[in-house]
């Protein structure tokens, strides 16, 4: 019975050091937008887009989100899947307003439009 209680006082120890790893969206600082063209606002675009997918894809359901649950009930994850999406969010909004400054009007729509 002993080891049963320590097994399970280790898993819910460990499970509470689980936590998944999403990834960084760094603002934009001034010397970076000064050197990007239009075609670099564009590429970053482009990169905002893939972590915004990988963002979606960390979160969903599994062996992660289980043990997490046990430990936090998810709290952690959940945190840290928010801030991660508003710093997403922030640095989306930071290179729209980088394609209105660089790129021809025209183009700005077809650049900034994100895809729900």
């Amino acid at each position: 019975m002993v080891k049963i209680i320590c097994l399970l006082g280790s898993c819910l120890l460990l499970s509470g050091c689980v936590l998944k790893h999403y990834p960084a969206s760094p603002p934009i600082d001034d010397l970076q937008a000064s050197q990007l063209d239009c075609g670099g606002v564009q590429q970053e675009i482009a990169r905002q887009r893939d972590v915004d997918a990988q963002i979606d894809k960390t979160g969903e359901f599994d062996g992660l989100t289980v043990l997490a649950f046990m430990g936090d009930f998810g709290i952690g994850n959940g945190v840290a899947k928010g801030l991660a999406r508003k710093h997403a969010t922030a640095r989306s909004a930071q290179l729209s307003s980088l394609a209105q400054q660089k790129c021809a009007s025209g183009s700005v729509a077809a650049i900034s439009a994100s895809p729900s």
